[in-house]
């Protein structure tokens, strides 16, 4: 019989194939260096995305909760069960998309994919892809310029920014120091949950030796969908206080 791991590797690889997840990011890729606060478009099938997007953005039944961010948000597109449990009946649109740095995001903002909608809370988890070429603070910057930017076009809405997932399978892997700082940067702009809640669920995808599981991370960064399933449950009381549901 298959092994956990195997299926969460067999899962993920059918979205590469789906075209879901239209770049990967790979620890071992150095990416060209980039302005993470200048907006920029991307080419290809990432402008059909957006399209998609500014499409959902105009149905007239709104968006009360969006999901924003790269390949680790877009990934929600496969684990139905969770996310049909989760967050269907929210009324949510997933914004993700494969490859994106924080620059990417920016332009999409800038672009109209908020325009029109009024969701209550914003799930943002951004900057992975921004490791191989930017600096800890470099990638700050740029989320700090997306928290900002969605404070600009949607004044009323609450941003529970999440810190960038824990990558590598190993603690000494260089790149978790990185994330580490990124993280401590970030963590600053919560404000108390009055406009900002920042939420670190990293720990939750290690052992308890720091290493991360394939079947939590089957190539140590995409999650397969026992990891959508720790994500959730651990952001679940802090996105039902932001909603302000009552039971």
């Amino acid at each position: 019989m298959p092994s956990v791991a195997l299926n969460g590797r067999c899962w993920l690889f059918g979205l590469f194939f789906s075209g879901l997840l239209i770049v990967a990011a790979s620890p071992l890729v150095r990416a060209q260096e980039e302005s993470t606060t200048e907006p920029k478009p991307r080419d290809g099938g990432w402008k059909q995305l957006h399209d998609s997007f500014l499409a959902r953005a105009k149905q007239k039944e709104g968006v009360n909760l969006l999901f924003l961010g790269d390949s680790i948000t877009q990934g929600w597109n496969g684990p139905q069960q969770v996310w049909e449990r989760y967050y269907r009946p929210r009324n949510v649109a997933n914004f993700g998309i494969g490859g994106d740095r924080t620059q990417h995001v920016l332009w999409r903002i800038e672009n109209g994919e908020v325009d029109g909608i009024h969701p209550k809370v914003v799930v943002l988890m951004i900057g992975t892809n921004n490791m191989g070429a930017n600096s800890a603070d470099e990638i700050a910057d740029g989320i700090k310029a997306i928290v900002k930017k969605l404070h600009e076009k949607l004044p009323e809405t609450k941003v529970l920014l999440l810190g960038v997932f824990p990558r590598g399978e190993r603690p000494d892997d260089p790149v978790r120091d990185k994330v580490k700082a990124v993280n401590e940067k970030i963590a600053k702009l919560d404000d108390g949950g009055k406009s900002v809640k920042y939420l670190d669920i990293g720990p939750r995808f290690m052992s308890e030796d720091g290493t991360i599981s394939t079947a939590i991370m089957p190539d140590f960064l995409h999650l397969t969908q026992k990891g959508y399933r720790v994500w959730a449950d651990a952001m679940e009381p802090t996105l039902w206080s932001m909603l302000d549901e009552k039971k």
